[in-house]
């Protein structure tokens, strides 16, 4: 075979083979809260990646079988660049579609936060926290972790409180017994809210189950082994924030008064391990997560 039609043939072959790999790459990691897609979606999905298979088998069959020429080689290099800047394009499209869809979700979740002068910023403070926390987990933990849908249920963690009198979440003083059990319905709400969205399906226990303790001793008395890992995690940052954060009943705590309180109650309302892993974390870039509005 001419050397003009074996280059591209062999370089085409090779991008096919890249493109597939990329295509179901992206079709493994298509699991959180944005481009899980319904049932229908993820068969069209499939149909796609097989078509993509098709297409590099029907092009090996042509170029080493057959017997091509100048022009069928060049076509054939053409469609596997074709391919590959259609996949970059959808790749790009979708990151952009998801770095848009959580600042409009950070917008919204910091309206509901401003109905409580002592909740302002907490929800963005969580999700910073529990997005750096992720970074200092082992690769073991994380590779079980969807990190875009992590940081939507951290995010959306205390939605539920819109179901909440501002009459309660102003109160300056502790809640009677009555009040607090309004309170601790707002995971539910939270879970309640999100029902319509039903990509969000798979992180509603991980919003409803964040005030669960390792003791069983938590909102739902729900069996610490039976907590969701991430639910496990949002907690330690959750934690963390409402330790360090102004309320108008309590000065905030210091870096380091949060940490020995997390230290103690590690294995009784905390995951104890996760507890260690946190503690790994510098000082200065746990500082960092405070959102401007709230920095004092």
């Amino acid at each position: 075979m001419d050397l003009l039609i074996t280059i591209p043939i062999i370089l085409g072959s090779i991008l096919m083979v890249a493109n597939i790999v990329r295509y179901f790459l992206f079709i493994h990691g298509s699991h959180d809260v944005l481009s899980a897609g319904s049932r229908r979606d993820r068969i069209w999905k499939s149909i796609a990646g097989m078509l993509l298979v098709f297409f590099l088998l029907g092009y090996l069959f042509s170029a080493f079988i057959g017997e091509p020429d100048l022009v069928m080689a060049m076509i054939l290099f053409g469609g596997s660049i074709f391919v590959a800047i259609v996949l970059t394009l959808m790749f790009n499209l979708l990151d952009t579609a998801k770095s848009r869809s959580i600042d409009i979700a950070e917008v919204l979740v910091g309206v509901i936060d401003a109905r409580d002068p002592n909740l302002n910023g907490h929800s963005r403070h969580v999700q910073k926290l529990t997005m750096l926390f992720y970074e200092y987990l082992p690769a073991s933990i994380r590779r079980g972790i969807n990190p875009v849908s992590l940081e939507y249920a951290a995010l959306m963690h205390d939605v539920g409180k819109l179901g909440v009198p501002e009459s309660i979440l102003n109160k300056p003083a502790k809640l009677e017994p009555e009040e607090w059990a309004i309170m601790k319905r707002h995971p539910k709400v939270g879970v309640k809210i999100l029902e319509p969205l039903q990509t969000f399906n798979h992180i509603t226990d991980w919003i409803l189950f964040h005030h669960e303790r390792i003791d069983g001793n938590g909102y739902y008395s729900q069996p610490g082994d039976q907590i969701p890992l991430p639910a496990r995690i949002i907690s330690i940052a959750d934690t963390y924030s409402a330790i360090t954060m102004r309320r108008s009943y309590k000065a905030p705590k210091t870096h380091e008064d949060a940490i020995q309180i997390i230290k103690d109650v590690a294995g009784t309302q905390l995951d104890a391990e996760l507890v260690k892993y946190f503690m790994t974390i510098p000082k200065e870039r746990l500082i960092q997560c405070i959102p401007e509005q709230v920095k004092y």
